[in-house]
């Protein structure tokens, strides 16, 4: 069967080779075996290529955040899964024709759910939905504002946002895709620079209350974002996008009360049951099956051809999702 190995880090697209190995044995006892039908290529396997973000410990290895499938074969004693169910993969390596592992490493989904869809579940969708959740209590009417709105996970916070009720301000780089999130649902969309905190409260008046800061680049763009903030606000910080450091200012920290959270989805599943998991996996699909949650994809490719998948999916400007179909 095809596997995608990492073999040293770099552009991305230099970095990664389709090799053959051998079929899977018969699962062992609490395990299956699951033939992965489509696995998204998220921001985080190109910075763990690039050698900018964890990965693995030695090269070569094989990788692939994202993935789902169906279940081909159970081992003894497994009554969780049968063959024929749909699962979304939460090991690491799953950019393969094929892969195994325990039952706790995998998550049932529902059958209606489609596999563009499945493919993309893993990561951004709890993100965002995690990042909503856990910081701050927020109503409807209350105001939040993230960086990197464009992204994945930003288009996630926009369209959990829309189905609560909350106001969602919405920084990009690039003016262009302006109508684009209002058409998603975004409340403002707003273009960054030295001016961001201003334009932002020209917008929504002085008085209103922005308690929760959501940002993906951290240095200079997390202190214009720090800017717009409310006294006793949070940050919570998710991406590496600029490489440069995480930055408040001492009167943001002090005088202000701003507080910064780093979020990690591994340290959610470090700390979470597994009851936890599976209902936070339910409740992210079943937002894609009632279209609360839609992200486009742009363009599939083969395993075969994962250069080409990875040159495509670091680009700048796309409109979707890049898949790897099996």
């Amino acid at each position: 069967m095809k596997r995608i190995q990492l073999v040293r880090y770099g552009s991305p697209e230099t970095t990664c080779e389709c090799i053959e190995v051998d079929d899977l044995p018969p699962p062992a006892a609490g395990q299956i075996n699951v033939a992965i039908r489509a696995s998204a290529i998220n921001p985080a396997d190109l910075l763990i290529f690039e050698d900018r973000y964890p990965g693995p410990e030695s090269l070569p290895a094989f990788v692939g955040i994202e993935g789902a499938g169906e279940v081909i074969a159970v081992g003894d004693g497994v009554d969780e899964y049968q063959v024929g169910d749909h699962v979304l993969s939460l090991g690491r390596a799953n950019w393969s024709e094929q892969v195994s592992g325990e039952c706790a490493q995998f998550v049932k989904l529902p059958a209606a759910l489609d596999w563009n869809a499945a493919a993309q579940l893993k990561a951004n969708p709890p993100s965002a939905y995690l990042m909503l959740e856990n910081y701050v209590t927020l109503n409807r009417g209350d105001w939040i504002i993230q960086n990197a709105a464009n992204s994945a996970v930003g288009r996630h916070v926009i369209q959990g946002c829309k189905a609560r009720g909350i106001h969602s301000i919405n920084v990009v780089r690039r003016a262009e895709l302006i109508p684009e999130l209002e058409a998603l649902g975004a409340d403002i969309v707003v273009v960054d620079g030295p001016d961001l905190a201003a334009s932002v409260r020209e917008r929504i008046g002085a008085g209103a209350e922005v308690r929760l800061g959501i940002d993906a680049i951290a240095g200079d763009a997390m202190l214009r974002m720090a800017d717009t903030l409310s006294n006793g606000a949070v940050v919570v910080n998710y991406g590496f996008l600029s490489g440069d450091p995480c930055q408040l200012t001492p009167t943001h920290t002090i005088v202000r009360g701003i507080s910064l959270h780093g979020f990690w989805l591994v340290g959610f599943f470090q700390t979470a049951n597994r009851q936890q998991v599976v209902d936070m996996y339910t409740k992210v699909a079943q937002q894609f099956l009632s279209s609360e949650l839609h992200v486009p994809v742009e363009a599939e490719y083969p395993l075969t051809d994962i250069a080409s998948a990875l040159e495509h999916a670091n680009r700048e400007g796309r409109s979707g999702k890049i898949l790897l179909r099996c």
